[in-house]
């Protein structure tokens, strides 16, 4: 069945020092028992891990947002493997970029009409700054989501909506796609990393999130599949 498949990662790594919202150190991996301090036959690292639930590529459920929505372990497995819209808005790459309809329409004009029950990652090029956190971070002035495209890719009926900045909202904006869909029951990734890898049709998204119960956000593997 899987004979042929490219698997491609769309995970950035965690590690100590990368962008988070607040510019805190989000995540750190502790050694809490280290190799030499076994004393068995076999030695172990054993690691303690501290780190907001928000940070690196990351899933955000319905109750991220709103107290009556899904929370992650909430959200049907069959929501989380399906066919990708790779939408690629790089070549406008700025930290004002607004992706707006007219990007989507624009994306349909040469391949189709966005079908129902698509996961649709949007890639602004942006990634290319996560490894320097300040400059990735750039007081939260990066590209996003403009409210009407958000509208029009919710009447698609997609399931979810990924994208490699912080957010596909600026803080300064209100959060109108936090709230368009979240409040629809539908999830946002976030600091998806690696898109370029993404044909614009034809591949599969994996996302799978840490099964936190009464979980509003989590990290996640997230995998492109595609012949």
């Amino acid at each position: 069945m899987f004979k042929n498949i490219k698997i491609v990662d769309l995970t950035h790594s965690l590690l100590p020092g990368m962008a988070t919202w607040d510019a805190s150190c989000g995540f750190l991996a502790k050694v809490h028992h280290d190799y030499d301090q076994t004393g068995n036959a076999i030695s172990f690292r054993v690691q303690h891990l501290s780190m907001h639930a928000g940070v690196g590529t990351h899933m955000d459920a319905p109750a991220h947002c709103f107290p009556k929505g899904k929370t992650i372990d909430e959200i049907s497995v069959c929501d989380l493997f399906a066919p990708c819209t790779f939408i690629d808005v790089s070549s406008h790459c700025h930290e004002d970029l607004n992706v707006n309809v007219e990007h989507i329409k624009a994306w349909e004009k040469n391949h189709g009409t966005i079908l129902e029950r698509t996961i649709v990652i949007i890639r602004t090029g942006w990634d290319n700054f996560f490894s320097n956190a300040q400059r990735y971070r750039n007081d939260l002035k990066f590209p996003a989501v403009d409210k009407d495209a958000a509208r029009y890719l919710l009447s698609k009926k997609i399931l979810g909506l990924g994208i490699d900045t912080l957010s596909p909202d600026r803080p300064n904006e209100g959060y109108p796609v936090h709230k368009a869909f979240l409040s629809a029951g539908t999830y946002i990734i976030e600091n998806v990393a690696n898109a370029s890898s993404l044909p614009p049709l034809g591949a599969h998204i994996l996302a799978l999130p840490l099964k936190i119960q009464g979980g509003t956000e989590a990290p996640l593997r997230l995998v492109g599949l595609m012949k």
